[in-house]
């Protein structure tokens, strides 16, 4: 895996590929201030080593593997949900192509006389899983950002709690928007620049209108309070989760500050009442997710403590200690058949008719507009909490594929889209995958049937939908590579800069005599 270093964007030190760029010595920093911008610059040849690492990076061969953290599997996690967006995206692209089948994935086993392997329990997870992998994303968000702050709770820190909260408030934006923001922008202005064609978005006739309502639509986007339902933009309607996103990472952090000073007992309390009220009381099931995620943060922290005997841990779930193995075996194969819900409506009578799923509609609550979250939830946090507890599936996540998806998963799910739209939609039509065309769409005709590929095997692993994907999956994975590392990882650390910035540096260390012991409260 590559580190993340500050180097090119900021015009010292060295980049992540080891390049030291040229930055003046010292006795040369009294000439003008045009020569010291200038000297300070990188040379061509060291842009072009650049643009050739932002391509196509390489480790060196004898380099060690990093040690991995302990919450590892949990980027292990988020990458494989991550390439579960893309799966269930794809498949749903390709049959859309014939309107018969593209519900049946989306519906329950069985409903209509459709027993299709693809969508048979457990199975439909690993193709239409796309909307697990998003609940996934927000508990695994709930339990990393609350993380620290949760530590510097129970060791009583509360002055550098609060500076880490801060912190996290304003960067949390830039970290979640400016790779929107750059991503979006290439790929509208994309079009008018080369001069393709896609159907997935309304090409305007100008690059000027095309920035306009690329404008209007983002600034909607950013707003977290905008009123009504709509929550996506037109030309990447995949990002409807990031302002969710950011909404359940504000209730985190406000959820760690004004639970600071409370007990553990009644912050654990407070918890659960937060995760009822999000999804029973109103709908809001993101941030139960994310306050789940908080919950079992705060949970596996006081175990690790409590076996040291210096902290309280809730005495019925330590007497269940002895049960682990079982129950969390369980917990994941239920965690597995509740994730396939049926997705093909909001109609609760619709669940109903799926085989196994009457009686547990029944336990949706009045307040969830769409009940598949309220199944999702369950589902999301029994994964989460299993999985670090079967050895194999833990030591799955922390493989390093699933590490090297875990670190370009934001750039997947941000171009994915994207690229289906450019470069999949042709390939897809070139092997077969046709679709009744009209006005709007009549540039692809010519792409049609270029290298016919048979359809033969079961429904969602056709040998026309896998041949495509030898090459469309590699490059999809290459340009999130790309982006990971010339977009997120400088957005990264564009804001920790910019934080520091309007901090003024870093702030003194207060006096000996000011400084308390820090107090803690157990229960």
């Amino acid at each position: 895996m590559h580190s993340v270093r500050e180097g090119i964007l900021d015009g010292t030190g060295a980049d992540a590929a080891g390049l030291t760029l040229s930055t003046p010595p010292p006795h040369r920093r009294r000439d003008s201030s045009a020569l010291a911008m200038k000297s300070s610059l990188p040379s061509p040849v060291e842009t072009l080593r650049w643009l050739k690492h932002m391509a196509w990076p390489k480790n060196a061969p004898d380099s060690p593997r990093q040690q991995l953290r302990s919450t590892a599997y949990l980027d292990g996690l988020r990458g494989f949900a991550a390439f579960l967006v893309y799966v269930h995206h794809n498949e749903l692209w390709v049959h859309a192509a014939t309107n018969d089948e593209f519900p049946i994935f989306e519906k329950g086993y069985g409903v209509d006389g459709n027993y299709r392997f693809v969508t048979a329990p457990v199975i439909r997870t690993f193709f239409t899983g796309g909307h697990i992998a998003v609940a996934t994303f927000y508990v695994i968000s709930g339990y990393v950002l609350s993380a620290k702050p949760l530590s510097q709770i129970h060791n009583g820190d509360y002055l550098k709690l609060y500076d880490s909260l801060a912190s996290s408030f304003f960067r949390r934006w830039f970290r979640l928007w400016l790779p929107l923001i750059i991503t979006t922008i290439i790929w509208v202005m994309s079009w008018h620049i080369f001069g393709y064609w896609v159907q997935c978005c309304k090409v305007k006739p100008t690059i000027g209108e095309e920035l306009w309502n690329w404008y209007v639509e983002m600034k909607n986007l950013s707003f977290l309070f905008k009123e009504g339902s709509q929550i996506w933009v037109s030309f990447n309607t995949h990002l409807w989760s990031i302002p969710l996103e950011m909404r359940g990472s504000i209730i985190t952090f406000c959820a760690c500050l004004s639970l600071a000073r409370a007990t553990i007992k009644a912050r654990l309390v407070c918890e659960v009442v937060l995760i009822i009220y999000f999804m029973y009381i109103v709908d809001g099931y993101y941030g139960a997710l994310f306050i789940s995620g908080m919950l079992q943060c705060d949970l596996d922290q006081l175990a690790r403590r409590s076996s040291e005997g210096n902290t309280y841990f809730p005495g019925f779930l330590r007497s269940l200690e002895n049960h682990k193995t079982t129950i969390f075996y369980t917990l994941f194969g239920l965690g597995m058949l509740i994730a396939g819900v049926p997705t093909d409506s909001q109609e609760i009578k619709n669940l109903r008719a799926a085989p196994g799923w009457y009686y547990l509609s029944f336990l949706k609550p009045q307040a969830v507009f769409d009940y598949k979250w309220f199944y999702l939830f369950f589902a999301a946090n029994m994964l989460v909490a299993s999985i670090p507890r079967i050895r194999l599936l833990k030591a799955f996540f922390e493989s390093r594929f699933c590490q090297f998806l875990g670190r370009i998963s934001f750039s997947l799910y941000l171009v994915h889209g994207p690229l289906l739209g450019a470069v999949g939609d042709r390939i897809f039509h070139a092997v077969g995958w046709v679709r009744s065309f009209d006005d709007s769409d009549k540039m692809l005709v010519n792409w049609v049937n270029l290298f016919p590929l048979p359809k033969i095997g079961p429904m969602g692993l056709e040998l026309a939908f896998l041949l495509p994907q030898i090459f469309f999956l590699p490059f999809t994975l290459w340009v999130a590579d790309v982006t990971t590392r010339a977009v997120d990882e400088p957005s990264v650390r564009f804001a920790a800069w910019l934080f520091k910035r309007i901090q003024g540096g870093t702030p003194p260390a207060p006096k000996q005599e000011e400084s308390t012991l820090p107090l803690r409260r157990l229960a």
